[in-house]
């Protein structure tokens, strides 16, 4: 990825105006230093992707915004870590995964969820109902009292959203 230098420099400034401030606000928020500092990061990361720095006009509350958002994605993966982790406490031990597994199988809920926000309730209820209860189409109508063309079109929405969602993710 090739940066315009004009942005390389933005960016310098606006780390070496900001950095500490935003940390301490992140701190506030999150009561960690060492989580903070991390979203601290992940916050400049993002605005060097989009290579807009230079465009900031307001940068505290530009930050801030960025900020939330990943603040946010951090907050839904430590409660679904968390709702994992308990589950697999009340597990038997015979059929508690390895670590390695249970890495794995985090990972992967972990990109699930990436791939599910964003998407409306009833987008989302239809396309689970699909795709994890294995139900028809047909089914999925009657279940949810809406129309089968409805289903057809939550289930493209759906479609289209995990299709830009691979877009915007690639590595």
């Amino acid at each position: 990825m090739q940066f315009k230098s004009v942005d390389n420099l933005a960016v310098t400034a606006l780390y070496s105006n900001h950095q500490g401030w935003l940390k301490e606000w992140l701190r506030k928020k999150l009561g960690n230093t060492s989580d903070a500092a991390d979203l601290a990061q992940d916050t400049f990361v993002r605005i060097i992707k989009l290579q807009n720095a230079a465009e900031i006009q307001e940068p505290r509350t530009y930050l801030a915004t960025v900020a939330k958002s990943i603040l946010i994605d951090f907050i839904r993966r430590k409660t679904l870590e968390r709702a994992y982790l308990e589950a697999i406490a009340e597990m038997p031990q015979v059929y508690v995964p390895s670590p390695e597994e249970q890495l794995v199988v985090m990972e992967a809920l972990f990109e699930m969820d990436a791939m599910l926000n964003g998407l409306g309730p009833k987008v989302k209820q239809t396309f689970m109902l699909s795709q994890f209860d294995e139900l028809s189409y047909t089914q999925i109508a009657e279940k949810l009292d809406i129309s089968l063309r409805t289903v057809n079109n939550y289930m493209a929405k759906a479609m289209e959203h995990f299709c830009m969602y691979r877009l915007m993710n690639r590595d």
